[in-house]
Protein backbone atom coordinates (compact mmCIF):
# COMPACT_ATOMS: atom_id res chain seq x y z
CA UNK A 1 0.00 0.00 0.00
CA UNK A 2 1.29 3.44 -0.65
CA UNK A 3 2.71 4.78 2.18
CA UNK A 4 1.64 8.65 2.01
CA UNK A 5 -1.09 9.51 4.49
CA UNK A 6 -2.38 12.31 6.20
CA UNK A 7 -2.71 11.89 10.24
CA UNK A 8 -6.09 13.54 11.54
CA UNK A 9 -5.66 14.11 15.76
CA UNK A 10 -9.07 14.87 17.09
CA UNK A 11 -7.59 15.40 20.30
CA UNK A 12 -5.53 18.57 19.21
CA UNK A 13 -8.84 19.65 17.09
CA UNK A 14 -11.16 19.98 20.39
CA UNK A 15 -8.02 21.76 22.08
CA UNK A 16 -7.95 24.48 19.27
CA UNK A 17 -11.36 25.00 19.53
CA UNK A 18 -11.21 25.43 23.33
CA UNK A 19 -9.34 28.19 22.67
CA UNK A 20 -10.87 29.48 20.66
CA UNK A 21 -13.95 30.18 23.02
CA UNK A 22 -11.23 30.92 26.05
CA UNK A 23 -10.34 33.58 23.24
CA UNK A 24 -13.39 34.96 22.59
CA UNK A 25 -15.62 34.62 26.16
CA UNK A 26 -18.66 34.23 23.73
CA UNK A 27 -20.06 31.40 21.51
CA UNK A 28 -17.72 29.92 18.95
CA UNK A 29 -18.88 28.45 15.61
CA UNK A 30 -16.90 25.52 14.65
CA UNK A 31 -15.85 26.89 10.57
CA UNK A 32 -16.17 23.09 8.73
CA UNK A 33 -16.32 24.42 5.26
CA UNK A 34 -14.21 22.79 2.21
CA UNK A 35 -14.57 19.48 4.13
CA UNK A 36 -12.52 20.83 7.16
CA UNK A 37 -10.11 22.52 5.07
CA UNK A 38 -9.08 19.39 3.94
CA UNK A 39 -9.85 17.69 7.42
CA UNK A 40 -12.75 15.76 6.87
CA UNK A 41 -15.86 17.74 7.46
CA UNK A 42 -17.76 14.90 9.09
CA UNK A 43 -15.68 13.32 11.24
CA UNK A 44 -14.08 16.74 12.62
CA UNK A 45 -17.71 17.89 13.29
CA UNK A 46 -18.40 15.09 15.23
CA UNK A 47 -15.64 15.11 17.21
CA UNK A 48 -16.43 18.87 18.18
CA UNK A 49 -19.96 17.65 19.08
CA UNK A 50 -20.61 19.95 21.49
CA UNK A 51 -19.17 23.00 19.57
CA UNK A 52 -22.15 25.85 19.56
CA UNK A 53 -22.28 24.85 15.96
CA UNK A 54 -20.78 25.03 12.59
CA UNK A 55 -20.09 27.14 9.63
CA UNK A 56 -19.92 26.03 5.94
CA UNK A 57 -19.67 27.46 2.64
CA UNK A 58 -22.92 26.66 0.87
CA UNK A 59 -26.35 24.44 1.06
CA UNK A 60 -24.45 21.13 0.22
CA UNK A 61 -21.79 21.26 2.74
CA UNK A 62 -24.57 21.38 5.02
CA UNK A 63 -26.41 18.55 4.39
CA UNK A 64 -23.78 16.65 4.51
CA UNK A 65 -23.33 17.08 7.97
CA UNK A 66 -27.27 16.64 8.39
CA UNK A 67 -27.10 13.32 6.66
CA UNK A 68 -24.23 12.46 8.97
CA UNK A 69 -26.32 13.25 12.04
CA UNK A 70 -25.34 16.50 12.86
CA UNK A 71 -27.92 18.18 14.25
CA UNK A 72 -26.79 21.53 15.86
CA UNK A 73 -27.48 25.16 14.62
CA UNK A 74 -24.74 24.98 10.75
CA UNK A 75 -24.40 28.75 9.47
CA UNK A 76 -24.14 28.65 5.32
CA UNK A 77 -21.80 31.63 4.90
CA UNK A 78 -22.54 32.39 1.47
CA UNK A 79 -25.90 31.90 2.15
CA UNK A 80 -28.27 30.66 -0.54
CA UNK A 81 -27.75 31.00 -4.40
CA UNK A 82 -31.64 30.41 -5.16
CA UNK A 83 -34.81 31.09 -3.60
CA UNK A 84 -35.69 27.71 -3.69
CA UNK A 85 -33.06 26.96 -1.27
CA UNK A 86 -35.12 28.57 1.35
CA UNK A 87 -37.14 25.53 1.37
CA UNK A 88 -34.42 22.81 2.17
CA UNK A 89 -32.60 25.81 4.64
CA UNK A 90 -36.27 25.84 6.48
CA UNK A 91 -36.91 21.82 6.45
CA UNK A 92 -33.22 21.14 7.79
CA UNK A 93 -33.36 24.29 10.51
CA UNK A 94 -30.10 25.62 9.15
CA UNK A 95 -29.03 29.15 9.84
CA UNK A 96 -28.03 31.47 6.68
CA UNK A 97 -26.62 34.38 6.19
CA UNK A 98 -27.78 37.09 3.53
CA UNK A 99 -26.28 39.77 2.19
CA UNK A 100 -28.17 40.73 -0.94
CA UNK A 101 -31.34 42.76 -1.60
CA UNK A 102 -32.74 39.85 -3.71
CA UNK A 103 -32.13 37.52 -1.05
CA UNK A 104 -34.21 39.74 1.42
CA UNK A 105 -37.07 39.53 -1.76
CA UNK A 106 -36.77 36.08 -1.73
CA UNK A 107 -37.25 35.97 2.35
CA UNK A 108 -40.58 37.97 2.09
CA UNK A 109 -41.97 35.97 -0.55
CA UNK A 110 -40.78 32.56 0.94
CA UNK A 111 -43.60 30.39 3.39
CA UNK A 112 -41.65 28.91 5.84
CA UNK A 113 -42.75 26.82 8.82
CA UNK A 114 -40.72 27.90 11.44
CA UNK A 115 -38.88 31.79 11.50
CA UNK A 116 -35.30 32.03 10.27
CA UNK A 117 -32.22 32.52 11.58
CA UNK A 118 -30.69 35.10 9.60
CA UNK A 119 -26.83 36.85 10.02
CA UNK A 120 -26.83 40.27 7.97
CA UNK A 121 -23.73 40.44 6.35
CA UNK A 122 -22.39 44.34 6.10
CA UNK A 123 -19.72 45.43 3.76
CA UNK A 124 -17.73 47.27 6.07
CA UNK A 125 -14.51 47.97 3.90
CA UNK A 126 -13.73 44.03 2.35
CA UNK A 127 -16.05 44.90 -1.11
CA UNK A 128 -16.66 41.28 -1.06
CA UNK A 129 -20.38 40.76 -0.51
CA UNK A 130 -22.47 42.62 2.28
CA UNK A 131 -24.98 45.48 2.49
CA UNK A 132 -23.08 49.29 1.76
CA UNK A 133 -23.51 50.77 5.43
CA UNK A 134 -26.11 52.97 4.14
CA UNK A 135 -28.96 49.45 3.04
CA UNK A 136 -27.89 48.21 6.32
CA UNK A 137 -30.36 49.70 8.52
CA UNK A 138 -32.97 49.30 6.02
CA UNK A 139 -31.93 45.55 5.59
CA UNK A 140 -32.55 45.34 9.38
CA UNK A 141 -35.82 46.85 9.02
CA UNK A 142 -37.04 44.70 6.36
CA UNK A 143 -36.10 41.55 7.45
CA UNK A 144 -37.89 42.15 11.16
CA UNK A 145 -40.94 43.26 9.17
CA UNK A 146 -40.78 40.01 6.85
CA UNK A 147 -42.77 37.70 9.94
CA UNK A 148 -40.00 35.28 8.66
CA UNK A 149 -37.26 35.89 11.09
CA UNK A 150 -36.76 35.14 14.23
CA UNK A 151 -33.11 36.24 15.07
CA UNK A 152 -30.93 38.30 13.29
CA UNK A 153 -26.98 38.26 14.06
CA UNK A 154 -25.27 41.23 12.58
CA UNK A 155 -21.61 40.22 10.94
CA UNK A 156 -18.58 41.59 9.04
CA UNK A 157 -15.80 40.46 7.84
CA UNK A 158 -12.00 41.86 8.13
CA UNK A 159 -9.79 41.85 5.14
CA UNK A 160 -6.38 42.47 7.05
CA UNK A 161 -6.99 41.35 10.45
CA UNK A 162 -3.88 38.71 9.67
CA UNK A 163 -1.87 42.36 9.24
CA UNK A 164 -1.10 43.09 13.08
CA UNK A 165 0.68 46.49 12.11
CA UNK A 166 -2.20 47.21 9.39
CA UNK A 167 -5.08 50.21 11.02
CA UNK A 168 -7.46 48.47 8.57
CA UNK A 169 -9.50 46.32 10.98
CA UNK A 170 -9.84 49.37 13.42
CA UNK A 171 -11.19 51.81 10.45
CA UNK A 172 -13.56 48.71 9.60
CA UNK A 173 -14.98 48.25 13.07
CA UNK A 174 -15.89 52.06 12.75
CA UNK A 175 -17.45 51.28 9.95
CA UNK A 176 -19.68 48.24 11.23
CA UNK A 177 -20.25 50.18 14.44
CA UNK A 178 -21.46 53.17 12.93
CA UNK A 179 -24.01 51.30 10.92
CA UNK A 180 -25.25 49.01 13.71
CA UNK A 181 -25.83 52.45 16.07
CA UNK A 182 -29.33 51.34 17.82
CA UNK A 183 -29.79 47.83 16.55
CA UNK A 184 -30.42 45.51 19.12
CA UNK A 185 -28.83 42.18 18.05
CA UNK A 186 -25.79 40.24 18.61
CA UNK A 187 -22.63 40.46 16.75
CA UNK A 188 -20.01 38.20 14.87
CA UNK A 189 -16.93 39.77 13.36
CA UNK A 190 -13.99 37.75 14.53
CA UNK A 191 -12.53 35.04 12.47
CA UNK A 192 -9.67 33.56 13.40
CA UNK A 193 -6.74 35.92 13.04
CA UNK A 194 -9.29 38.84 15.05
CA UNK A 195 -9.77 35.89 18.02
CA UNK A 196 -6.07 35.49 18.35
CA UNK A 197 -4.52 39.39 17.55
CA UNK A 198 -6.90 41.92 18.08
CA UNK A 199 -8.84 41.28 21.52
CA UNK A 200 -10.37 44.12 21.69
CA UNK A 201 -12.92 43.90 19.00
CA UNK A 202 -16.43 42.82 20.27
CA UNK A 203 -17.80 39.49 19.15
CA UNK A 204 -20.93 37.50 20.43
CA UNK A 205 -20.42 34.73 18.05
CA UNK A 206 -16.89 33.88 16.97
CA UNK A 207 -15.96 32.13 13.73
CA UNK A 208 -12.89 30.07 14.28
CA UNK A 209 -11.62 28.43 10.96
CA UNK A 210 -7.91 28.13 10.30
CA UNK A 211 -6.96 28.20 14.01
CA UNK A 212 -8.77 25.34 15.05
CA UNK A 213 -6.39 23.06 12.44
CA UNK A 214 -3.30 24.35 14.40
CA UNK A 215 -2.33 26.80 11.66
CA UNK A 216 -1.08 30.28 12.19
CA UNK A 217 -2.33 33.22 10.12
CA UNK A 218 -0.13 35.11 11.08
CA UNK A 219 3.48 35.32 9.04
CA UNK A 220 5.89 36.76 12.19
CA UNK A 221 5.67 34.54 15.62
CA UNK A 222 3.10 35.24 17.85
CA UNK A 223 2.76 34.31 21.16
CA UNK A 224 -1.57 33.30 21.70
CA UNK A 225 -1.33 31.55 17.64
CA UNK A 226 1.87 29.33 19.41
CA UNK A 227 -1.00 27.76 21.82
CA UNK A 228 -2.27 25.95 18.68
CA UNK A 229 -1.74 22.13 18.40
CA UNK A 230 -1.46 21.21 14.61
CA UNK A 231 -4.08 18.31 13.25
CA UNK A 232 -3.14 17.49 10.65
CA UNK A 233 0.07 15.65 10.06
CA UNK A 234 1.22 14.67 6.31
CA UNK A 235 3.62 11.82 6.15
CA UNK A 236 5.11 9.24 3.72
CA UNK A 237 8.15 7.04 3.27
CA UNK A 238 11.19 7.02 1.18
CA UNK A 239 11.30 4.43 -1.65
CA UNK A 240 14.37 4.70 -3.34
CA UNK A 241 17.57 6.15 -2.26
CA UNK A 242 20.14 7.35 -5.41
CA UNK A 243 24.22 8.21 -4.79
CA UNK A 244 24.74 10.57 -6.65
CA UNK A 245 28.18 12.46 -7.86
CA UNK A 246 28.83 16.17 -7.29
CA UNK A 247 27.17 17.84 -10.46
CA UNK A 248 24.45 15.56 -10.86
CA UNK A 249 20.99 17.00 -11.44
CA UNK A 250 18.38 16.00 -10.24
CA UNK A 251 14.44 15.61 -10.97
CA UNK A 252 12.11 17.48 -14.44
CA UNK A 253 13.98 20.36 -15.33
CA UNK A 254 17.63 19.98 -13.69
CA UNK A 255 16.53 22.35 -11.13
CA UNK A 256 18.84 21.39 -8.55
CA UNK A 257 22.14 19.84 -8.90
CA UNK A 258 24.31 18.26 -6.68
CA UNK A 259 26.84 20.38 -5.19
CA UNK A 260 29.00 17.56 -3.57
CA UNK A 261 28.28 13.94 -3.74
CA UNK A 262 25.29 13.27 -2.44
CA UNK A 263 22.64 10.46 -0.98
CA UNK A 264 18.88 11.43 -2.56
CA UNK A 265 15.89 9.87 -1.29
CA UNK A 266 12.78 9.27 -3.53
CA UNK A 267 9.57 9.79 -1.59
CA UNK A 268 5.86 8.58 -2.53
CA UNK A 269 4.49 11.91 -2.07
CA UNK A 270 3.54 14.57 -5.18
CA UNK A 271 1.59 17.29 -6.21
CA UNK A 272 -1.77 15.46 -6.85
CA UNK A 273 -1.75 14.30 -3.15
CA UNK A 274 -1.68 18.22 -2.82
CA UNK A 275 1.87 19.10 -1.95
CA UNK A 276 2.74 22.09 -3.10
CA UNK A 277 5.16 21.47 -6.90
CA UNK A 278 6.24 24.87 -6.33
CA UNK A 279 8.01 24.20 -2.61
CA UNK A 280 11.63 24.85 -3.70
CA UNK A 281 14.66 23.43 -2.68
CA UNK A 282 14.83 23.88 1.20
CA UNK A 283 11.73 23.40 1.94
CA UNK A 284 11.66 21.45 5.18
CA UNK A 285 11.10 18.51 5.68
CA UNK A 286 12.24 15.80 9.11
CA UNK A 287 13.29 12.46 8.04
CA UNK A 288 12.77 9.91 10.81
CA UNK A 289 12.26 12.80 12.89
CA UNK A 290 15.97 15.05 11.69
CA UNK A 291 15.39 17.92 9.78
CA UNK A 292 16.41 17.80 6.28
CA UNK A 293 15.05 19.34 2.56
CA UNK A 294 13.05 18.99 -0.19
CA UNK A 295 15.41 19.21 -3.21
CA UNK A 296 14.44 19.26 -7.04
CA UNK A 297 11.32 19.80 -8.57
CA UNK A 298 8.32 17.95 -7.13
CA UNK A 299 6.56 15.74 -9.24
CA UNK A 300 2.94 14.50 -9.38
CA UNK A 301 3.79 10.81 -7.45
CA UNK A 302 7.15 11.77 -5.87
CA UNK A 303 9.53 13.93 -4.59
CA UNK A 304 13.06 14.11 -3.76
CA UNK A 305 14.45 14.72 -0.09
CA UNK A 306 18.44 14.75 0.89
CA UNK A 307 19.80 12.47 2.94
CA UNK A 308 23.48 12.91 2.30
CA UNK A 309 23.71 14.20 6.59
CA UNK A 310 21.78 11.57 7.46
CA UNK A 311 23.39 8.57 7.68
CA UNK A 312 20.84 6.11 9.03
CA UNK A 313 17.99 6.88 6.77
CA UNK A 314 17.21 5.55 3.67
CA UNK A 315 14.82 3.04 2.16
CA UNK A 316 11.63 3.21 4.08
CA UNK A 317 12.32 6.60 6.27
CA UNK A 318 9.41 8.07 7.64
CA UNK A 319 9.19 11.91 6.18
CA UNK A 320 6.84 15.18 7.52
CA UNK A 321 6.22 16.92 5.25
CA UNK A 322 4.15 19.17 8.03
CA UNK A 323 2.39 18.83 11.66
CA UNK A 324 4.22 19.28 14.63
CA UNK A 325 7.92 18.87 13.28
CA UNK A 326 7.59 20.99 10.33
CA UNK A 327 4.78 23.85 10.81
CA UNK A 328 2.61 23.99 7.64
CA UNK A 329 2.84 28.02 8.03
CA UNK A 330 6.96 27.76 7.49
CA UNK A 331 5.97 25.62 4.34
CA UNK A 332 3.74 28.00 3.12
CA UNK A 333 5.97 30.80 3.26
CA UNK A 334 8.62 28.53 1.50
CA UNK A 335 6.16 27.34 -1.13
CA UNK A 336 4.92 31.28 -1.46
CA UNK A 337 1.09 30.47 -0.45
CA UNK A 338 -0.56 29.77 2.91
CA UNK A 339 -1.31 27.20 4.91
CA UNK A 340 -5.58 27.48 4.29
CA UNK A 341 -4.18 26.82 0.45
CA UNK A 342 -1.98 23.57 1.59
CA UNK A 343 -4.79 21.70 3.90
CA UNK A 344 -7.28 22.18 1.34
CA UNK A 345 -5.36 21.02 -1.61
CA UNK A 346 -4.79 17.35 0.24
CA UNK A 347 -6.47 15.20 -1.79
CA UNK A 348 -5.58 10.90 -2.65
CA UNK A 349 -3.91 10.40 0.47
CA UNK A 350 -6.25 8.23 3.19
CA UNK A 351 -6.79 10.54 6.20
CA UNK A 352 -6.15 8.36 9.54
CA UNK A 353 -7.70 9.55 12.30
CA UNK A 354 -6.59 9.29 16.13
CA UNK A 355 -7.37 10.98 19.45
CA UNK A 356 -3.67 12.13 20.00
Amino acid sequence: MRPARALIDLQALRHNYQLARELSAARALAVVKADAYGHGAVRCAQALKDADGFAVACIEEALQLREAGIGGPILLLEGFFEAAELALIDRHGLWCVVHAQWQIDAIEQATVERPLNVWLKLDSGMHRVGFHPDHYQAAYRRLLASGKVAKIVLMSHFSRADELDSSRSDEQLAVFQQAREGLAADVSLRNSPALLGWPSIPSDWSRPGIMLYGATPFEQAHEVAARLRPVMTLESRVISVRDLLAGEPVGYGACFTSERASRVGVVAMGYADGYPRHAPTGTPVLIDGQPSRIIGRVSMDMLTVDLSDLPAAGLGSRVEFWGSGVLASDVAIAAGTIPYQLFCNVRRVPLVYSEG
